[in-house]
């Protein structure tokens, strides 16, 4: 069977140049409820915000194209497309490039996240029908997986949070191994770290976007807490041991720059918001990244400076966002510039 790694092409970091970003106009009513225009005013101010480092493209369900074109005003593409919600991190194809110009996408299966979301006819075929558009090669993955459930460095390794990949919901019978892999040929990756633990009440069932990410080759921003009756801090302190006694492809020890969590947010029913400093977007030249008018906004903003410095910081204030279970990571869809 041809794959992408067979063909030459790899997953970029996601540092590397992009030609756009990918959004998606929020549509679920029975997922946000009163709370869908407040959401839409933030994807709205997101995609502005990265349209001043870069393109962007606003995926819409066709009876909303007007209104998300009105909020996003004039800099912003919208293009129409049948879907069930927003999360194009999830739901879009992964992009992969090669040599000479090259550029693909894979196509990973997608069943609303381990069936949490049963009605996901139309975001289970946005992947093929935005890689259709683009007229770019596809190539369809053989398990389920979503884009915020892995991170790579471009020099071949890969972060993956166990609890999502590992899903018997998604992937039935699958093993590390068999993960690993596919990851291979479709990412043409050759190390694989496995982190144990997502944060508590993620809704994906714990995506790594939410708890680690790298900022370079050998360099992982990992998030933490520090309050030990914390429900996170037992996980994400274990995802911090796995991190640095981990060795990357290319036989460096990784270096972990931990960075603290917000304090808690709950729903009304108890649960956690999954509030992350590591949920940000890199857009050309920027590092969009969120705020929840907390106290720790301030140091992770120096952190995300530090770790990125020819990269202007942008900050946006994302509560409303949250609610419906993602952050900004999970609301963009970098499409990279192949290599020349």
């Amino acid at each position: 069977m041809t794959t992408p790694r067979a063909r030459g092409l790899a997953m970029p970091a996601e540092w590397a140049p992009h030609r756009r970003c990918w959004m998606a106009w929020p549509c679920r009513e029975a997922l946000w409820g009163p709370r869908l225009e407040a959401a839409r005013r933030v994807v709205a101010e997101v995609a502005r915000t990265i349209a001043a480092f870069e393109p962007v493209v606003m995926l819409a369900r066709p009876d909303l194209v007007a209104g998300a074109s009105l909020a996003c005003g004039p800099g912003i593409a919208v293009l129409p497309m049948p879907q069930d919600d927003s999360w194009t991190r999830d739901t879009g194809p992964t992009f992969v490039t090669g040599p000479g110009g090259v550029l693909a996408g894979v196509a990973w299966r997608f069943n609303g996240w381990g069936e949490v979301w049963p009605d996901h006819v139309q975001d289970a075929q946005m992947a093929r029908r935005l890689l259709e558009h683009l007229g770019v090669p596809r190539f369809d993955a053989p398990i389920v997986l979503e884009g915020g459930a892995i991170a790579v460095d471009g020099e071949g390794t890969c972060l993956v949070c166990a609890p999502s990949v590992l899903d018997p919901r998604r992937n039935p019978g699958l093993d590390r191994a068999a993960i690993e892999a596919v990851l291979r040929d479709y990412l043409a990756v050759e190390t694989v770290i496995w982190l144990p633990h997502g944060l508590v009440d993620d809704e994906t069932g714990g995506h790594v976007d939410n708890v680690a990410c790298f900022c370079a080759p050998g360099r992982v921003l990992a998030l933490v807490r520090e309050e030990p009756e914390d429900p996170d801090h037992a996980g994400l302190a274990a995802n911090l041991a796995v991190l640095r006694a981990s060795v990357d492809a290319r036989g460096r020890a990784i270096e972990v720059v931990p960075i603290r969590a917000p304090k808690p947010r709950l729903r009304p029913d108890g649960r956690r918001l999954t509030l992350s400093y590591v949920n940000f977007y890199l857009a050309n030249g920027a590092v969009v990244m969120p705020a929840f008018r907390d106290p720790a906004d301030r140091a992770a903003y120096e952190i995300l400076g530090a770790a990125f410095p020819d990269r202007e910081v942008v900050q946006i204030e994302v509560l409303d966002l949250l609610w419906g279970g993602g952050g900004i990571h999970c609301i963009t869809q970098q499409e990279p510039l192949p290599p020349p």
